[in-house]
């Protein structure tokens, strides 16, 4: 069938709308009419092919939409159903066989080369191939066709551009302290970096009951935000003394880092206490070094590791968060600001410049 969607041609040029061919679902796959889709750093970071996306692409996953058709196999889901779309995985290799979809041993075939396993996509233009199956999904579209591995059934009430976030940004966020962490309560835990990933974490810290929850920025307006959703403590990122700041707190068991910055990532190390761990999830530069003293590391038992989407498995761990947002605990409109779908371009820019921390196309 003929849609509409945005579609990545070069490297940081602006995205353009075009009319394309969305061919059926196969086996495991639905076809979607898209509601809305989140804007996410990993789309950025594959328009400026950070991440080699083969490109012309359609890129785009936080997406929720309808199912409009079927494909084969499909099991726990019917036409109409309303649901959100995650990250892909494959479903039989041994990391999603041991509850770990997030490391799948598949995933740069879904998350980086946007394809099927067997190499194929749904859309085309003109009997092109578009990388089209972008995170087992391509939503930046008023279609899609996705894998109903990564999918989970939403409620009508919900909004569209709350749930879209929960497909991957605040996801990572929220799951890498509840998760990943499983963060104690009255635990220090310290987030560096306060876009929509370390806003949705402090959310987590807050449901943890980790005391003090310290939120690290450069943006007084991000800092301002964090103590709104449950930060104890806001520290300026610039500040010459933020390591003396974070130890006169007590040190921290935790320290969460979004922003990929070696030299932050050292600090968030040097303040940890005795068997801390310093947890990343951001996207550092190629071939980027962490600076640690490793007889710091043998002689205080602290641990380092990054996280992929908190380590969460979606169709736990996403209801787990609608539960959380219908009780009032993730107040998700203060991070959310909704664009047109053909203003994809300023939506983007947005991002980019950090003038809104989670943009929302609605289709």
């Amino acid at each position: 069938m003929q849609i509409r969607a945005v579609i990545a041609r070069s490297a940081g040029q602006p995205l353009t709308i075009e009319s394309c061919d969305l061919g059926e679902p196969v086996a495991g796959e639905v076809r979607l009419k898209m509601e809305a889709c989140g804007v996410c750093h990993t789309d950025i970071v594959a328009l400026n092919q950070d991440w080699p996306v083969p490109l012309p692409a359609v890129l785009g996953h936080e997406g929720v939409g309808r199912i409009e058709a079927l494909g084969a196999d499909v099991a726990g889901f019917e036409i109409g159903d309303r649901v959100l779309v995650s990250f892909g995985s494959c479903g039989q290799c041994k990391n999603c066989n041991n509850h770990a979809p997030g490391y799948c041993d598949n995933a740069l075939l879904f998350q980086v080369m946007a394809q099927r396993l067997d190499g194929s996509s749904p859309l085309s233009q003109n009997g092109e191939k578009i990388s089209g199956h972008f995170f087992a999904q391509s939503s930046f579209a008023t279609h899609a066709v996705a894998a109903t591995r990564n999918m989970v059934k939403l409620p009508d009430h919900v909004p569209a551009e709350l749930m879209a976030p929960l497909a991957c940004g605040v996801q990572t966020g929220m799951a890498a302290v509840l998760v990943a962490l499983k963060a104690e309560r009255g635990s220090a835990l310290a987030i560096t970096g306060c876009g929509a990933v370390g806003l949705s974490a402090i959310m987590g810290a807050k449901i943890a009951g980790c005391d003090p929850v310290v939120a690290v920025d450069i943006n007084a307006g991000r800092l301002e935000l964090a103590r709104e959703l449950g930060a104890t403590h806001c520290l300026d990122g610039n500040a010459s003394d933020l390591k003396k700041q974070l130890r006169k707190l007590g040190g921290m068991d935790y320290v969460i880092d979004t922003s990929g910055i070696p030299d932050v990532l050292g600090t968030g190390f040097d303040v940890l206490r005795a068997r801390g761990t310093l947890l990343t999830l951001g996207v550092s530069p190629p071939g980027s070094q962490l600076p640690i003293d490793l007889g710091s590391l043998l002689m205080s038992g602290k641990t380092v590791r990054g996280s992929i989407e908190g380590d969460s498995v979606p169709k736990e761990f996403i209801p787990q968060m609608i539960t959380y947002f219908e009780q009032g605990l993730m107040p998700l409109d203060k991070l959310v600001e909704t664009y047109a779908f053909d203003d994809i371009n300023t939506a983007i820019n947005a991002a980019v410049s950090g003038a809104v921390i989670k943009p929302v196309l609605l289709m």
